[in-house]
């Protein structure tokens, strides 16, 4: 019996020490805390000072027809999923060295919560 509470015990501990999935994250939320990045992006397909964000999912990086990359961007070769755009927005300098993007979402709540949104722009884009 005291095994079998040791492993459960020690069950409970790993499970409880694993990151929710970006899927798991509160698009309203996202949608909030993406307001922040509205001085650069837009969740329409309209550029500003970045490129829109509507059906970044699934976009190959530096694809936006109209808008300017920096050379590191789009020559990234990177796809924007989920994991992905987790990491650029945790670091984008540091996943891409030189793109011009410098401003990140250090906390992973904020970063999946926003993923989570633009996971909602891109289904909506698909909708007939």
């Amino acid at each position: 019996m005291r095994s079998i509470t040791g492993v459960l015990a020690a069950t409970l501990l790993f499970v409880s020490t694993i990151q929710p999935t970006r899927a798991d994250g509160d698009p309203a939320r996202g949608e909030s805390v993406f307001k922040r990045c509205t001085a650069c992006h837009a969740a329409t397909i309209q550029n500003r000072v970045g490129p829109g964000l509507a059906g970044v999912i699934g976009r190959p990086a530096g694809s936006v027809v109209g808008y300017k990359y920096s050379p590191a961007l789009a020559a990234s070769g990177l796809t924007w999923d989920e994991a992905t755009l987790d990491r650029f927005l945790e670091a984008p300098t540091r996943l891409v060295p030189g793109t011009r993007m410098t401003i990140a979402l250090p906390k992973a709540d904020d970063r999946q919560d926003v993923i989570a949104y633009l996971m909602t722009l891109a289904s909506t884009l698909a909708a007939p």
